[in-house]
């Protein structure tokens, strides 16, 4: 998740009240009833918020791909929904509760499916994993999650975000800290290399998604990637990964020029994206 949509993040818990997050003095994670709850309320703040798609074409295929991937899980806690957000920003990122959303920037970029349908089964993998639930207990029992709620809302938003979080206390600090470590990011990874191939797509696209990141902004990568650290090492895990897979003949890269048609039709939409 990006500087720009942990920025959001904040905004969305104080529309919300951020009510989880704020009931109680428990360290343990969100129960699922919990992470559910969340992130209804969270999703609908962020139709406030984000310029959302509503292209039935382009919407539809992200979410066909989304459902190619469920398919192969298994039962889930959680009933995902996947939304297009229109942006330039080469990014995607999970929410609570199943939720995943996906930039046009990021869409229009792909040279492939298999590149696209790899940053989406990564991002299902925090879901999976639960690793929101996990990062909730780490804020509970980081002693200063105030004082990082404060520091957060002063680089991202100026004083008055920084007042407004210190008001709030922990509800900022939560949003602050609601990117993933090395070790999340490497379980997210490992997750998209064993679902992508059993939903019929070349895993490959994972690693070569993450190298057309690095060359379009450079080592330090998209704010995808500034909270996703997609160093040499971390693509070189991945390629591991993926050469210990007995891996199936045939699987797919493209699509039949489908989703060629859908970054047409994100051409057409044109117009500045929301910030």
């Amino acid at each position: 998740m990006g500087r720009r949509t942990r920025a959001i993040w904040l905004v969305l818990f104080f529309v919300t009240g951020g009510s989880t997050f704020v009931s109680g003095c428990s360290t343990a994670p969100l129960s699922i009833e919990e992470e559910r709850e969340l992130g209804a309320d969270v999703e609908r703040a962020a139709r406030k918020e984000f310029d959302f798609v509503h292209d039935e074409v382009i919407v539809g295929y992200v979410a066909a791909l989304g459902n190619d991937l469920l398919r192969v899980m298994g039962p889930q806690p959680f009933e995902y929904d996947f939304y297009v957000i229109r942006d330039d920003e080469l990014n995607a990122f999970a929410m609570p509760g199943g939720s995943i959303y996906v930039h046009t920037g990021l869409i229009a970029k792909a040279r492939n499916v298999a590149e696209l349908i790899g940053v989406m089964g990564h991002e299902i993998g925090h879901v999976y994993h639960r690793h929101v639930a996990q990062n909730y207990r780490r804020q509970r029992n980081t002693g200063i999650a105030h004082q990082v709620g404060v520091l957060a809302a002063g680089i991202l938003g100026g004083g008055a975000a920084a007042q407004a979080v210190n008001l709030l206390g922990g509800v900022g600090a939560m949003a602050y800290l609601n990117q993933f470590g090395r070790d999340a990011e490497r379980e997210a990874d490992a997750f998209a290399v064993r679902t992508v191939p059993r939903a019929g797509y070349d895993p490959s696209g994972i690693t070569s998604f993450f190298q057309t990141l690095i060359e379009e902004y450079g080592d330090r990568g998209s704010s995808f990637l500034s909270s996703h650290p997609a160093t040499n090492e971390r693509i070189e895990n991945t390629r591991a990964l993926i050469r210990a897979q007995n891996l199936p003949p045939g699987l797919r890269e493209d699509d039949d020029g489908r989703l060629e048609i859908v970054q047409h039709r994100i051409k057409l939409l044109g117009g500045k994206t929301k910030r």
